[in-house]
């Protein structure tokens, strides 16, 4: 069962991710911003030490995501040396609509693929996976 869950897992997460078109971004760009909105505005170091990267790979990453503008920086008020890096409005907007596009598509799956009684099935199988993502 464990392996079966596993596998389903990975594939309905390949799915959602086609259909918000998330573009051709790498794996750590990705995690970067997803990190940014999550915590917030960080410095390339910091954002490092979380990633469990070299701050040289964390600036590189840092330098493709602002070249396409999707984060964007600010002197750091108390060590005006540093940058704080922040998600622009545009990528905000862009996680916003992937996101939408994610549930809609779910959405659209759920209510043609299952019957009614299977719905209910589901949502009582969602408060089971709650359970088991909660438990340590």
């Amino acid at each position: 069962m464990a392996v079966e869950l596993r596998v389903l897992f990975g594939k309905l997460r390949r799915r959602l991710r086609e259909q918000a078109n998330p573009g051709d971004f790498t794996w750590s760009q990705t995690s970067v911003v997803l990190h940014l909105e999550r915590e917030g505005a960080a410095t390339v170091t910091a954002l490092a030490r979380a990633e469990g990267v070299r701050p040289q790979s964390m600036g590189a990453t840092i330098a493709t995501l602002e070249a396409v503008g999707l984060v964007s920086g600010a002197p750091d008020p108390g060590d005006g040396r540093q940058t704080i890096w922040s998600l622009t409005a545009a990528c905000q907007e862009m996680l916003k609509v992937g996101r939408a596009a994610k549930e809609d598509w779910l959405s659209r799956a759920i209510q043609t693929e299952f019957a009614p009684a299977e719905q209910e099935q589901l949502a009582h199988a969602i408060e089971l996976l709650k359970r088991l993502a909660d438990s340590e």
